[in-house]
């Protein structure tokens, strides 16, 4: 399945399936699931730890490519799990952080800065 095929909702009921069969959703509640989240973040971010910006785009074409795409699939394995569990739309939470980010973000205001809004 590729991304442009894909539907959220069919990644959530693939993730659950398979949890279903390993019988894994009885672990899976809101805290461990956003526990996961972050594990397996922490696990991405550690192969990126210490390289520099062009070893880093690097990693992606090496031998550490997999890896990267590995972890980033257990990221979003957690994060469809959390949000079937708690019943959360990603589409429409997404949908409105951006509106309240387009908020507090606008184009022309911060176009090419990367401060914080309440930095400027």
């Amino acid at each position: 399945m590729t991304d442009s095929r894909a539907t959220v909702d069919s990644l959530k009921h693939e993730a659950a399936r398979f949890s279903d069969e390993r019988d894994w959703s009885r672990f899976h509640n809101p805290k461990d699931l956003a526990i996961g989240i972050a594990s397996e973040a922490g696990e991405l971010l550690e192969i990126f730890r210490f390289k520099s910006e062009e070893e880093a785009t690097a990693l992606m074409s090496g031998s550490r490519g997999e890896d990267v795409r590995d972890e980033l699939a257990d990221v979003v394995y957690f994060v469809l799990r959390f949000a079937d569990v708690t019943g959360i739309d990603i589409s429409e939470a997404l949908e409105r952080k951006l509106e309240k980010n387009a908020v507090r973000y606008p184009a022309e205001k911060v176009r090419g800065d990367n401060r914080k809004y309440e930095e400027y």
